[in-house]
């Protein structure tokens, strides 16, 4: 563990952020470096397909959607 340092109104876009996602500040700011990780590394994934991807590799059931 150890400290990132990051400006001031990042850290405040990470508490509002946080706060909407029902998340801590620092689990706020883990997901979306893991996000940007993930999105780096596979360029061709949109957001939704690096969550689902990482949803699944958890074990996660998702149901499929309802056909509108």
């Amino acid at each position: 563990m150890g400290i990132v340092k990051i400006e001031d109104n990042l850290h405040e876009e990470v508490r509002k952020a946080s706060a909407v996602m029902c998340r801590s500040i620092n689990a706020q700011a883990e997901f979306w470096m893991k996000v940007g990780m993930l999105a780096e590394a596979n360029a061709t994934l949109s957001f939704n397909q690096i969550v689902k991807a990482q949803l699944e590799a958890a074990q996660v059931h998702i149901p499929e959607a309802a056909a509108a």
